[in-house]
Formats: C-alpha cells, sequence, structure tokens
C-alpha cells in the first residue's frame, strides 16, 4: 500500500511539473490538475477534497481552480440536493479540441507569411525561408489530421463511458 501511495504522489508530482511547464501556469494549478486526473476521474473531487490533500489556502485553491476553468483544463459539475461543486479534468477530446484551436491559428499565420514570401522572395535565404514554412504547414496539415481523428475516437469513448 505505501508503494502506491508513494507512486500516487510521483505521478501527481510529475503531472504538475509538466503542465508547470507546458501551460505555464503555477507549480498548484499544475498539481490541481494532476491530482483531479489521478484521483478526481470517477467522482470529482470538492474544493474541500482539494484544500485537504494540498494544504494549501482556500484563495490559493480559489484561484487557481478559476485560472483552470477559463483556461478549459478542468469542468465541474454539482449534484441535486447538494451544494458543492465537483471538479474533475476536462475531457481529452475538449483538451485536444483547444490545442486544435492553437493549430489552426498557426496555420493561418504560416499562410500568411508563404503567401507574403512567395511575393517577396530576392535571395537564397529567403527562398530557405520559404521552403521551411511550406514543409512546416505540411506538418500542420499531418498534425491536425491526427488530432481530428484522435478528437472523435475520444469522443466515441467518452460518450460509450457516459452510459
Amino acid at each position: 500500500m505505501e508503494s502506491t501511495h508513494k507512486e500516487r504522489e510521483e505521478i501527481i508530482e510529475m503531472f504538475g511539473i509538466h503542465f508547470e511547464s507546458v501551460f505555464e501556469i503555477s507549480p498548484l494549478a499544475g498539481r490541481i490538475l494532476g491530482i483531479l486526473i489521478v484521483d478526481g476521474c470517477r467522482t470529482g473531487l470538492t474544493f474541500e477534497n482539494l484544500i485537504e490533500k494540498l494544504g494549501a489556502s482556500k484563495s490559493s485553491i480559489s484561484t487557481n481552480l478559476n485560472l483552470l476553468l477559463k483556461m478549459e483544463k478542468i469542468t465541474y459539475f454539482t449534484i441535486a440536493g447538494d451544494r458543492k461543486k465537483y471538479y474533475k479534468p476536462a475531457p481529452l477530446s475538449d483538451r485536444l479540441s483547444s490545442y486544435l484551436k492553437m493549430l489552426k491559428s498557426e496555420q493561418l499565420i504560416i499562410d500568411k507569411m508563404i503567401h507574403y514570401r512567395e511575393k517577396t522572395v530576392s535571395c537564397s535565404e529567403e527562398q530557405f525561408s520559404l521552403d521551411n514554412a511550406q514543409f512546416y504547414k505540411t506538418h500542420l496539415e499531418q498534425v491536425e489530421d491526427l488530432i481530428v481523428r484522435t478528437i472523435a475516437e475520444f469522443k466515441e469513448t467518452e460518450t460509450i463511458n457516459k452510459q
């Protein structure tokens, strides 16, 4: 039992560090997301559960929960007759959808760059820049296709698991 507890703590810490660097969030926000993934996936965790598990102040937990909600990294639900909110990690399909939005935004920029560079290329360095932008556009299109397929698979699994 002790080894699984230690392993759980290690996974939460790894998630926390990962999310802190990837999403540029506070260490506490990263750990909240990690705890919700590890412990909150079935029933969700309440505000009070998070205070107890993290040993952080109410205001710190509240601030970071609001940040994660705004970033769409977590969701919450309520139960009839219970005034508490139960927090869970956002479904993977939602998290990938937000990544897809960022990818599409980057594709627009790259398209504009290619269009501009095609009109203005005047030296080998600019041609190299154009070639790289075109290769990168192809890469982004391939990643987009993969993400779209993955989102569809996650949504199918999420629908099945809700039943």
